[in-house]
C-alpha cells in the first residue's frame, strides 16, 4: 500500500520516526524480557467509556462490574492522537496530539482539546503507532502498519473483531485492516471480507434491517455494497486463506439470533461472519422502549465468537466492542449509555466465565478498556463555577434509577480512560503504567497497549 503516499514524503518522514522513535512496533527490551506468553488474548473495547460511564452503571445496577474488582488489575490510560488531522502527513505543531496533567486538572476545556478519534484511536491500540484522525490501520503517512491481528495470524493463531455497531466502522476495522480514510465504509468491509486473515467477523450494517429489526432497503455500504452483500449471504464469498493451507476459505454467514446462538452451543464453523439484523446499532437507534430480546446481546456474540476461534490448539486473539456507548454519549443519552455499558459489562462477565470454566487465567489474557471518552460525563453541577473549574462526582441515587450524572459535551474528549487485566501478562501490562496523573494516580498511553499487544499476539 505504499502506492498511497510519495517518495518524497517518505523519506522527509525519517527523521521524525526517528523522533517518535518510542511509538514504535517493539517492547523496550526490559518489557520483551519479562513479556508472558497468553495462549489467548481478548481485547474488550468500550467506545467512549469513562470512570464516570463505569461508576454511573454501577450504581444503576447497585453493583460493580467484575472487572472493576480487587482480583482485576487497573491503571488508566492517554487516548491523544499522533496528530489531528484527518489526513496523512507530517503534523503541523498545532496540530500534535498530547496530554498534559496539570493543564488537565486547571481548566474545565482543556479536555475538549486534541481528542482522538475511533480510528487512530483502535489503530494505535492495534498497533502500538501513533497516527492521525481517520487513519484505518496505517501510520502518520498513510503506510499499513502491522496490527495484533496480523501478528496473532502469522504466529498460527486464529483472530477476530465483534462489534455493536456496523463492522465496517473505525474500531473493528482498526484491528482488521488498512484504509487512509474510516468513511470508506464499502471499501473497508470488502478488505475485511475479502483480504484480512481473520476468522472471526462480527457487527451491525445489515442492509434489509433498520433500527428496529423491522425489514427496510438500506445500503449495503457496511457490509461491502451490494455484490458482495450477495456473496456473502448465499455462502459463496470466498475470503484470503485464513487456516495457512493456501487456498481461499469461505464465509460461514450467520443473521438470526438463533443463528447466533447456534454458535454458542454447537460445533462451529472454522470461519464465519454474523452480520445482526440491525443497519447501525444493536440496541442503542431502536425506538422507545425496553431492549429488543430477539436479537443477540455482546455477550452472545463474545461467546460465539471464542466457541470458533477457541478450537485452534495455538490459541487466537479477539477484539470485543460495545460500540455504541460512544453513539449514546454522542447524543447525551443518559439511560441509552447506561443500558449500553450494563451490555458491555455482561459481556465482560460472561468471557471471565468462559476463561475459567474452558480455559484459565494462566493461559488467557483479559484486557478490558475503551478507546476514548465521549461526551465529557460528570456530576451534576461540574463546569466552572466562580471562574474555578469543578469535577463534580456522579451521584448515586439508588438501584434501578438513573444516577445524578451531567454530560459537559457531544463529542470526544481528551480524558484519560480505566484500563483493566487480568490473566496471563496483566503485571506485565500493568508495569507498562509509569507515568502519574494528579487526579487518577498511574497510567500508560494506548501506543504503550498497542506495542505490548502486537507482542504477545506474535508469540
Amino acid at each position: 500500500m505504499s502506492k498511497y503516499m510519495g517518495t518524497t514524503l517518505v523519506r522527509s518522514f525519517s527523521a521524525f520516526v526517528v523522533a517518535v522513535a518510542a511509538t514504535g512496533v517493539g517492547l523496550p527490551a526490559s518489557a520483551q524480557s519479562r513479556a508472558a506468553n497468553p495462549k489467548n488474548v481478548i481485547v474488550m473495547i468500550a467506545d467512549g467509556w469513562s470512570r464516570n460511564t463505569i461508576t454511573a452503571a454501577r450504581y444503576h445496577r447497585g453493583a460493580p462490574a467484575v472487572y472493576d474488582r480487587a482480583t482485576w488489575a487497573q491503571a488508566y490510560m492517554s487516548t491523544y492522537p499522533g496528530s489531528t488531522s484527518s489526513k496523512p502527513g507530517l503534523p503541523a505543531e498545532d496540530q500534535k496530539g498530547s496530554y498534559d496533567t496539570t493543564l488537565f486538572w486547571s481548566s474545565f476545556d482543556y479536555a475538549k482539546q486534541k481528542a482522538t478519534d475511533s480510528a487512530a484511536a483502535a489503530t494505535t491500540m492495534a498497533s502500538g503507532i501513533k497516527t492521525y484522525n481517520s487513519a484505518i490501520g496505517m501510520d502518520m503517512l498513510g503506510n499499513p502498519v502491522e496490527l495484533a491481528t496480523e501478528s496473532a495470524k502469522k504466529a498460527g493463531k486464529s483472530a477476530g473483531v465483534i462489534t455493536t455497531v456496523p463492522l465496517s466502522h473505525a474500531t473493528p476495522a482498526g484491528f482488521a485492516t488498512h484504509s487512509l480514510g474510516r468513511g470508506s465504509y464499502a471499501e473497508i468491509a470488502r478488505s475485511m471480507l475479502k483480504e484480512s486473515r481473520l476468522d472471526v467477523i462480527m457487527g451491525a450494517g445489515h442492509p434489509e434491517f433498520d433500527d428496529n429489526h423491522e425489514p427496510a432497503q438500506k445500503s449495503a455500504q457496511y457490509v461491502g455494497g451490494d455484490e458482495l452483500w450477495a456473496e456473502l449471504k448465499s455462502g459463496k464469498l470466498e475470503g484470503a486463506d485464513a487456516d495457512g493451507d493456501g487456498k481461499p476459505d469461505p464465509w460461514t454467514f450467520v443473521e438470526t439470533k438463533s443463528d447466533f446462538m447456534a454458535l454458542r452451543y454447537w460445533r462451529a464453523p472454522k470461519r464465519v461472519c454474523g452480520v445482526l439484523q440491525v443497519n447501525s446499532t444493536a440496541q442503542q437507534g431502536r425506538a422507545a422502549g425496553r431492549p429488543r430480546n430477539d436479537l443477540p446481546t455482546l455477550a452472545d456474540m463474545s461467546l460465539g465468537a471464542i466457541n470458533v476461534l477457541s478450537s485452534n490448539p495455538k490459541g487466537f486473539f479477539l477484539m470485543v466492542e460495545g460500540g455504541a456507548v460512544d453513539w449514546a454519549s454522542h447524543g447525551n443519552q443518559r439511560d441509552r449509555v447506561i443500558e449500553e455499558q450494563q451490555d458491555f459489562d455482561a459481556a465482560v462477565e460472561a468471557v471471565s466465565r468462559w476463561v475459567e470454566a474452558n480455559s484459565s487465567w494462566k493461559e488467557t489474557l483479559v484486557v478490558v478498556t475503551g478507546d476514548h471518552e465521549t461526551g465529557y460525563l460528570w456530576g451534576p453541577g461540574s463546569g466552572v463555577v466562580d471562574g474555578k473549574p469543578v469535577w463534580n462526582e456522579i451521584r448515586d441515587t439508588g438501584p434501578g434509577n438513573l444516577p445524578g450524572m451531567q454530560y459537559n459535551s457531544t463529542g470526544h474528549t481528551n480524558s484519560l480512560i480505566p484500563l483493566f487485566a487480568r490473566g496471563a501478562g496483566a503485571s506485565q501490562l500493568m508495569a507498562l503504567a509509569t507515568k502519574k496523573d494528579l487526579r487518577r494516580g498511574r497510567y500508560l498511553d494506548n501506543a504503550d497497549l498497542g506495542r505490548f499487544l502486537v507482542e504477545v499476539a506474535r508469540r
